[in-house]
């Protein structure tokens, strides 16, 4: 099968990786892939054998997407901006390829700065969606097949009694991340008195606000803002907890990452966590935003090893489930089901099969 991807960026943060890692296991199981948009460098390391064009802007997503589509069986886009790229770039062409969405965030079309009257043109090209958790599925207009990303064997993972003493964040450093409830709770459990380091892997329009909260709470000397990182895994294999604030994650691709690296997760009870590290057995989760909860939980986790140990083995049990053979199947059949019936059409308001009954899950 010949898969377009398009997303228009020319960044790398959860979105595009989750492109880059599906468009390569789809090259591996056969299909002939190019993905338009997302950093070069950053597809390049995780999607070695497929092509790559860019397309930071809406014209040039547009522009490549009509030079590609006859060449294409599929046109699979991420976010808002892609579907309208699609809808543009597939304008009057006869005998177009279906297009297929993947919903990555909780929210309907319209809600962000595209506007509802650009949503629904933006729509009109889409046949069927797939939504990265049940979460997810349950907060975008339509029907979806439920996909998790899948994440490749890192092999054994060091110790959880023989890691160094950080306490890890990765993630976009926005508002809505919550950035700010992780360095609260980690100045409120005491663990920097007893040498422990916080390390804060991203970038974002809160980093310089995040420098200014980590020395207001005393941790100038023990709070890291590392900026972008491109050896997140080694970051997750050397530290000992990572903290997952964010109240509302469509799923969270670096809580996957840390539970495949046997690193346990103290996160928010909310959202697409309920179904990564929520799915752990006595997970430490704390409400949104409860500083005080997370900092009782991050002290407890990071001073036992043996907890540590059970909640590693956990993560690594809920996260061998979700492999990159079983996403690029279940996405294959979401293919099959629009080649034949191009016509038929998914978007409008919510309905349908519930998320429970749409697809795979964790």
């Amino acid at each position: 099968m010949r898969v377009l991807h398009v997303v228009v960026t020319d960044a790398f943060a959860g979105v595009e990786q989750h492109v880059a890692r599906l468009a390569q296991a789809q090259a591996a199981h056969g299909h002939t892939v190019t993905v338009l948009g997302g950093d070069a460098r950053g597809t390049a390391r995780l999607a070695p054998h497929v092509r790559h064009e860019p397309a930071a802007s809406l014209r040039a997503a547009a522009a490549a997407v009509r030079r590609h589509a006859r060449g294409a069986d599929v046109v699979h886009v991420h976010m808002t901006a892609a579907e309208l790229a699609a809808a543009l770039g597939l304008a009057g062409l006869r005998a177009a390829p279906p297009v297929v969405t993947t919903r990555h965030f909780a929210a309907h079309r319209g809600s962000g700065p595209l506007g509802p009257a650009v949503a629904r043109v933006a729509a009109r090209r889409v046949r069927a969606q797939v939504a990265i958790s049940r979460f997810v599925a349950e907060h975008v207009e339509g029907d979806s097949t439920v996909v998790p990303p899948g994440l490749d064997d890192a092999g054994t993972p060091p110790d959880a009694g023989a890691r160094s003493r950080v306490v890890l964040v990765v993630q976009r450093l926005e508002a809505e991340k919550d950035t700010a409830t992780a360095l609260r709770a980690f100045a409120g459990s005491g663990l920097a008195a007893g040498g422990w380091v916080l390390r804060v892997a991203g970038d974002g329009a809160q980093r310089d606000a995040l420098g200014r909260l980590a020395a207001d709470l005393g941790l100038a000397r023990s709070a890291e803002l590392l900026g972008r990182r491109d050896d997140v895994a080694d970051l997750m294999r050397d530290a000992t907890v990572l903290v997952a604030p964010c109240p509302r994650e469509g799923l969270g691709l670096s809580v996957l990452e840390a539970m495949r690296a046997g690193l346990p997760v103290v996160a928010s009870a909310a959202g697409g966590h309920l179904e990564t590290a929520g799915a752990v057995p006595g997970a430490p989760l704390f409400a949104p935003g409860d500083h005080a909860a997370a900092a009782r939980l991050l002290f407890e986790v990071a001073t036992d090893a043996a907890a540590r140990r059970r909640l590693a083995a956990g993560g690594r049990a809920v996260v061998r489930r979700a492999t990159p053979q079983a996403q690029v199947a279940a996405t294959d059949a979401v293919y099959r089901g629009v080649l034949p019936a191009a016509g038929r059409r998914v978007g409008g308001a919510p309905g349908g099969r519930s998320a429970a009954d749409a697809g795979v899950t964790t």
